[in-house]
């Protein structure tokens, strides 16, 4: 019983680090450097759906002036 223990846990410890093992981009030079550009591209994509989530995108009315609004 605790041989099977051991191997399941060593088994898990394992397969945890698969992603160390098996690369997830290309080993090809350009082929990485466009999986690395569309990569980022979709993070800073993230970062304006964000914004857009949070209303931050949207201008900001309240000036700390006065302004006229009317025709000068």
């Amino acid at each position: 019983m605790r041989k099977l223990i051991v191997a399941i846990l060593g088994a898990f410890l394992l397969s945890s680090v698969v992603g160390c093992v098996v690369p997830i981009y290309s080993a090809d030079p350009d082929r990485r450097v466009q999986q690395l550009i569309y990569t980022s591209e979709g993070l800073r994509l993230m970062l304006d759906e964000w914004e857009r989530a949070w209303m931050l995108d949207h201008p900001d009315h309240m000036t700390p002036y006065r302004t006229h609004g009317g025709i000068i």
